[in-house]
């Protein structure tokens, strides 16, 4: 599920921001705000709600690490 401040990666392979990651600013109308953050640079881009896949940020942590 897709929602406020949920991580997505881009999946459309047409689009410029294809296999980028950002934070979901908002929701609406099968529309989907996400931020980007790069460095020196920050982009809010709108994307269709069936180009972007939710990113599993607990993946690749140990159980018990801090």
């Amino acid at each position: 599920m897709i929602l406020p401040g949920a991580t997505v990666r881009v999946k459309n392979p047409a689009d410029t921001y294809y296999r980028y990651e950002g934070l979901v600013q908002r929701v609406s109308d099968g529309k989907v705000a996400v931020l980007f953050e790069g460095g020196n640079w920050d982009k809010l881009i709108t994307f269709r709600l069936s180009e972007l896949e939710p990113v599993d940020t607990t993946a690749g942590r140990k159980a018990g690490k801090k």
